[in-house]
Parts: structure tokens; C-alpha cells; sequence
């Protein structure tokens, strides 16, 4: 049986950041005609490798070679001429171009020395049409949603003529259509000859479209396995370094615990026939102390828009929402953070974190901006609060003045919840707070919700994934076509009857869920394939016991506990 020559191979890489290694003495291989996954945490060097290859960072050593032949890129645009596409996590396009400008930008056909923009939107059309999305090739590409302009990134990747895709979490903000779609592409490219680079955090995913997968961790190798062959568990097990118990005992600790919602209660958010026309319809929602609330639903069904108008970023146009009882309009986001309501975005790139600050920079900035500007938080106050969050959430580097940009997507998110939870809000909403996240960075950051809610804090958690809704709500608000459909206690809820209702309203049949072998991988094709590696007992990185993600009790300016909140930080 003959074994292909890879077309990528990465020899003894090591990349090292002021405070960090990023990448430790990794080698890496890609098979034409093979999709390959890149696993391992937030932070264990999936997005530096790949950086390291489309050459966005310089090598401090290895080799790298295409074809069998050494390379070394001195930016993206080299790659891409050697035929290396990449599409990144956090979708990169010009939101203030039409869709075929984002599709052919730098490479537009000419007609006399001048654009020819005919030929620029056909052949756009063409490459929409070859991932089956109807949308018009002149519409401005900030008009779409999310998940459109993922596809729009995609279909800018397909009109070069690559030898190698590399898609650094292309599902993030797809739905389940779209994802079928994107596998179909992706599968016609794999019988074309092309190498896939896949990297997401859905394990289901991974194990339907990917042929072997290589496991990073702490920036070190941990090994090579054909997907056929290694069990999900192990699987997990090998990116964290420990079997991980903690997403099963959460659920059971949520459904333990007691919020009272009894009529004698004032609900600390009451929202009576809230609404916005063409955003979202009328809704009636109460949110009370120390209860999670999980917003269901499917993408573009208003989950997020309901949060915007909670989060005073929307106006509503009807109803009324009240706070403690008492009537309340918030008219921007700051009035909504005076009365203890915080919003961290879906889109943590655009209207989250602040990439060319630093790590504490950006845990304090909205604790400043409710202070106001005037009031400068003091340097060593600034320090102790970074400090904390990053202790507690487990951020890395644990380094303050590490600039944002250069953390991964994981830990970017972590430094984003730190900054909200600084400022002590007494309801918090997340929306989609795991998205991109690894299984270890995911399970801590849903501990911390429970621990959250535990402590008194009122959440409102939004998620495309079922699974952690139901895991962490006390209560579920289901939404559909812009509406709320259902307001139901989670009370031996399953996945089965929530997808009923967002579908029609009707509750499933508990009996026919699924029961298929959740810890096997898919079978294999008969194909020959490389035979897969795995570091040596000794190359293996030791497990890291994580810092714990309670974090740091809140303090006022005079040292005494924040009333309400002992699990956040100082808010005045």
C-alpha cells in the first residue's frame, strides 16, 4: 500500500511571545485529498500554527515545506500565491463593500486597465452559487447576517486555486442548513485533491467531515490519530489533559438549586409587552434574583435582539420594563449599566474587546467609563483587579500587559467577561459566551454561570447549542421568527421538546431520542491513509490543574462586599 507524500509539512516548529511559548519544538503533516482537524483548548497553539504557516508570525525555528519544498512566507498574500487560503475565526471582510468586492477584492477582473464590474459580480455569483447561497452579489455586505458573511469569507477562499483551505472555526455562526451546505463544499474539495485544515470546537462535527486529527496542548504535540480510530473520550481526555466530569455535575446542580418565583416576589427585570417593530414582536419576560435564563432558539429567530433591547442598545417602541418594580427606560447601554445590566455581545471582535489594549486595559474598561473618565481608576487598584480575573478565569498568558490581539479566541472571551464582571452587574447577559470555545475553556465558563447564579447574580444566557441551555437555565425563553413562543420552567426539559417547539409548539416524544454510540468515531472508507503518530510518553505535556474560575469576591471603594454580588468586582 503506497502512502501519499504530505502536501504540508511543519518540522520542529517553535514560536515563542514576550512571557509565553506559544508553540514548543510541533510538527505537523496535511494529505492531499484529506480533511485534517486541529484540536487542543484556547491557547494550546492552533491559531499560532496556523499563523506560522500562512505566514503571518516568523518561525523562531523548524521547517516548513509544500510539495516537498521549503517555504517561508513573508505574509498571507505569499501563501496565498503558493496556493495556501485561509479563512479565519473571526470573519475579516470589508462590511461597507457590496458581497462581490469582499469575493474578488485584489484579484478583480479588468477590462482596459479598469475593473470590470459585470465580470466582478458574475463571477462572484458563481463562487455564491457553488455554496448554494441566494443572495444578491451587489448587496452591501454589512445588510447580512453573521452567518452570510462567514459564507461570503468562504466563498472569497474558493476562487483561488488552492492547494491547501485552511478554516479556523467556519461553523461558528452557521446553522444547522448551513453547516450541511459548507460539508458538501468542503467534501467536493476533498475530491478534488484539496487539503482541508478544519478546526472547531464541535466534536460532532469534527468526527462527521474529518479524516485525522492532530492534538495540541500547552503549545507542545500531543499526537497524531486517524478519527476512525480514537474515541471521543480519549479524545477530550487528550486536549485537557484529564478526564473532565464537570459538564455532567452541572446540570444537577442547576436543577438543585431554588429561585423563588412566587407571586410575593418582585422580579428584578419585568418586561410587559416589550417590543420593537421589525427587530422583535411583543414579548412579556421576568427575570428574578439568582435565576439563569436561557434564550432558544435558532439563528436569526430574534434571540439576540430581545438581549439588545434588555441591554438598552435597541430602543423599544412598546411596552414597558421595569427594574425592582419600578419603571425604567434605558435609552443607551451605560443607563442600563447605572441600574446593574450588562450585555457582552455575540461579536466579540466588533463590539467587544479592544484588540490593541492590553489584557488589563480592557478588564477595566467599563468599570471606568461607569466611573467616568474624570475619575481615573488608580494603577494599583487596575492591577489587583487584572490580576484577580486573570487568576480566576484562568486567562493566558497570565500576563496584564499582553496586548489582546495576541490571545486566542478563548481567552479573548474570558478577558471579556472579566470586564463586565468587574463593574458587579446584578443581571448579566451573555450571548453566545462558548461559541469558539474549547470543552475545557466551555465547562468553565458554565461553572461559572452556576456559580454566578449561586451567589445571587441574575444571567440570561444565550447559546446556539441546546445542550448548554438546558445544562445551566433554571427557565427558557424560546424564540422563533422574532417572537417568544414559550416562556417554560426547565423541569425535565430535553433537546427533543425544545426542538418541537421551536419548530411548531409541540412537545416531543421523550422515547424517540436519539441513542446512538455517542463515544465512537465515524467508520472508515477503506481508504489507504498515513498511519497516525502520537508524542512520546515523555513529549506529552504534563496536566495543568486550572486555576479555580470563581472569581474574586467584590469589594466597594471601602473594602466592604458588594451587596448582592460576592462574585464579581467593584462597581463604584
Amino acid at each position: 500500500m503506497t502512502v501519499e507524500t504530505p502536501v504540508v509539512e511543519m518540522t520542529n516548529i517553535s514560536i515563542s511571545f514576550p512571557g509565553v511559548k506559544a508553540l514548543d519544538e510541533v510538527s505537523f503533516r496535511m494529505f492531499p485529498g484529506e480533511v485534517h482537524s486541529l484540536m487542543g483548548e484556547n491557547g494550546a497553539g492552533k491559531s499560532t500554527l496556523i499563523k506560522a504557516l500562512t505566514g503571518v508570525y516568523s518561525i523562531d525555528s523548524g521547517t516548513i515545506t509544500l510539495a516537498g519544498a521549503p517555504v517561508s512566507f513573508a505574509g498571507p498574500a505569499q501563501a496565498q500565491e503558493a496556493g495556501i487560503s485561509t479563512v479565519y475565526q473571526e470573519v475579516n471582510l470589508l462590511t461597507n463593500l457590496s458581497v462581490a468586492e469582499n469575493i474578488m477584492l485584489g484579484r478583480e477582473p479588468r477590462r482596459f486597465g479598469a475593473i470590470d464590474w459585470r465580470a466582478t459580480r458574475k463571477r462572484a455569483g458563481e463562487l455564491l452559487t457553488r455554496l448554494n447561497l441566494d443572495i444578491d452579489p451587489a448587496s452591501l455586505l454589512g445588510s447580512h447576517s453573521l452567518a452570510v458573511q462567514q459564507l461570503v469569507a468562504i466563498a472569497r477562499s474558493l476562487d483561488v486555486q488552492a492547494k491547501v483551505l485552511v478554516l479556523d472555526e467556519p461553523t461558528s455562526s452557521l446553522d444547522a442548513d448551513e453547516v450541511t451546505e459548507l460539508f458538501r463544499v468542503i467534501r467536493s474539495l476533498k475530491e478534488e485533491g484539496v487539503a482541508i485544515l478544519f478546526v472547531s470546537h464541535f466534536l460532532d462535527q469534527v468526527y462527521e467531515i474529518s479524516d485525522r486529527l492532530t492534538v495540541f496542548r500547552n503549545g507542545k504535540l500531543v499526537g497524531e490519530y486517524l478519527t476512525e480510530e480514537i474515541l471521543r473520550i480519549d479524545l477530550v481526555q487528550k486536549m485537557i489533559g484529564k478526564e473532565i466530569t464537570l459538564l455532567d455535575d452541572l446540570q444537577k446542580k442547576t436543577h438543585d438549586q431554588s429561585v423563588a418565583d412566587d407571586e410575593g416576589e418582585t422580579p428584578l427585570l419585568q418586561a410587559i409587552g416589550l417590543g420593537r417593530k421589525g427587530a422583535i414582536e411583543p414579548f412579556d419576560l421576568r427575570i428574578y434574583e439568582g435565576e439563569v435564563v436561557g434564550f432558544a432558539g435558532l439563528l436569526g429567530s430574534g434571540r439576540t435582539e430581545l438581549a439588545r433591547i434588555l441591554s438598552g442598545i435597541d430602543r423599544p417602541d412598546a411596552g414597558t420594563l421595569t427594574i425592582d418594580g419600578k419603571k425604567s427606560r434605558f435609552r443607551t447601554p451605560r443607563a442600563a449599566l447605572g441600574r446593574g445590566v450588562a450585555y457582552s455581545s455575540e461579536n466579540r471582535k466588533a463590539e467587544g474587546v479592544v484588540e490593541d489594549l492590553t489584557v488589563r486595559d480592557n478588564i477595566v474598561l467599563a468599570l471606568q467609563a461607569d466611573r467616568g473618565w474624570f475619575k481615573r481608576i488608580p494603577k494599583k487598584r487596575q492591577d489587583e483587579l487584572a490580576a484577580s480575573y486573570i487568576q480566576a478565569l484562568n486567562i493566558r498568558p497570565a500576563n496584564p500587559d499582553a496586548l489582546v490581539k495576541n490571545l486566542s479566541g478563548g481567552n479573548q472571551q474570558k478577558v471579556l467577561l472579566a470586564r463586565w464582571l468587574a463593574v458587579a452587574p446584578r443581571l448579566l447577559i451573555l450571548d453566545e459566551p462558548t461559541r469558539g470555545i474549547d470543552v475545557g475553556a466551555k465547562a468553565e465558563i458554565q461553572k461559572l454561570v452556576v456559580d454566578l447564579a449561586e451567589n445571587g447574580m441574575s444571567v440570561v444566557f444565550i447559546s446556539a447549542e441546546l445542550e448548554e441551555v438546558l445544562r445551566l437555565s433554571h427557565r427558557i425563553a424560546i424564540m422563533r421568527d422574532r417572537r417568544m413562543v414559550a416562556d417554560i420552567d426547565n423541569d425535565d426539559v430535553s433537546v427533543d421538546s425544545l426542538l418541537a417547539i421551536i419548530a411548531d409548539g409541540s412537545v416531543a416524544d421523550e422515547g424517540a431520542a436519539d441513542e446512538g454510540a455517542a463515544d465512537e468515531g465515524p467508520k472508515g472508507d477503506g481508504t489507504a491513509t498515513a498511519p497516525a503518530i502520537e508524542a512520546p510518553a515523555s513529549a506529552t505535556p504534563p496536566s495543568a490543574t486550572p486555576a479555580s474560575a470563581t472569581p474574586p469576591s467584590a469589594t466597594s471603594e471601602s473594602g466592604k462586599p458588594a451587596s448582592g454580588t460576592p462574585l464579581t468586582g467593584v462597581r463604584k
